[in-house]
């Protein structure tokens, strides 16, 4: 029998847990009855009552388990590790707030059994803010031109998994995995599923624009080349320009001595301009910096505090131990 994981990711999802639970037991169990299932529950620090309600389900029910981080380990590491921790035959991913569809499960289980190893849910519309829509619409098709790697439209990592390319996941050795882009650069052919994104369940999102932000510059320093580029040919043409501007300026000062106005002016407007374009360089040079020094510091995904339902002690701990081994060998 083959064997379905579902990993949710969660951070202060209280009013979500359970109700989310139920809802995929019961698509698994009504629409999937010819598979077993597992569904991962990793917590990523919460600060609220989520950990407490992950342990109560967890009792209620052996096939749910749960991993709780020591820390908060951002919104990437966390559902990447949880992503490696899983021990089905395909992975599911999808949030905890109900953004994600329960009813995609079937859907993407389907197009699985088609022979798709990766299908990725795709947002064709979606129930929040249209300002943030825009945002997020403009970033997808001006990251899809300047990157090198194919970039997929509205996609935010929920979809399906197959244990092969999980296996992959495993042996990169990337301390801060951008799932998005390694679907898109390495992946196996895929299927989109598309879908409406719904309004959150309960509670209150943990992003916030720096997220978002943070979320732009590691898809941006990962995956393209054209920041660094533009630095290059833009200071070379704003060294010509200002070599240019200064011969006419000596010339004219020369030949037209007595008429010509003096005043520091045009110097300070240059010296404004051209200390706006390094400083924005030098900013854009430090994005590329701190991924690499974040990339060479070879520091684990995460730090785990507690296993739940993870069989016996010994093998949740040999399991930990597999994928750390994969991890720092890769």
């Amino acid at each position: 029998m083959k064997k379905i994981s579902v990993m949710i990711p969660c951070y202060n999802e209280e009013e979500n847990v359970i109700p989310m639970s139920e809802a995929v037991v019961e698509q698994l169990e009504k629409y999937l009855p010819g598979y077993d299932y597992e569904i991962l529950f990793i917590d990523n620090d919460s600060k609220d009552s989520t950990r407490e309600k992950l342990i109560s389900i967890c009792e209620a029910n052996k096939k749910i388990k749960a991993i709780f981080n020591v820390k908060n380990f951002g919104q990437f590491n966390s559902p990447y590790y949880g992503m490696c921790q899983t021990t089905g035959d395909c992975v599911i991913s999808m949030c905890c707030d109900f953004q994600d569809p329960v009813d995609l499960i079937p859907k993407l289980v389907h197009e699985w059994e088609n022979g798709y190893k990766i299908v990725t849910a795709i947002k064709t519309s979606s129930k929040e803010n249209p300002f943030v829509r825009f945002l997020r619409t403009c970033y997808y098709k001006a990251i899809k031109k300047m990157s090198d790697v194919e970039q997929i439209e509205h996609f935010t990592g929920t979809g399906l998994y197959d244990r092969d390319f999980i296996d992959i996941l495993r042996n990169l050795d990337d301390p801060t995995p951008f799932l998005r882009g390694i679907v898109a650069e390495l992946g196996y052919k895929r299927k989109e599923v598309e879908y409406e994104q719904q309004k959150r369940r309960a509670g209150k999102t943990s992003n916030n624009w720096y997220r978002l932000y943070d979320a732009a510059m590691l898809s941006f320093t990962s995956y393209t080349k054209i920041g660094m580029r533009l630095a290059t040919i833009m200071g070379f043409f704003v060294s010509m320009a200002s070599i240019l501007i200064a011969l006419i300026y000596l010339i004219i000062k020369l030949t037209h001595w007595d008429s010509f106005p003096t005043g520091n002016a045009p110097i300070l407007i240059g010296v404004f301009i051209l200390g706006g374009i390094q400083l924005l360089f030098i900013g854009l040079l430090g994005e590329y910096i701190m991924s690499i020094n974040a990339r060479v510091m070879k520091r684990p995904l995460v730090i785990e505090e507690r296993r739940i339902n993870f069989d016996t002690p010994e093998e949740a701990e040999n399991k930990k131990d597999d994928y750390s081994d994969n991890h720092s060998r890769a």
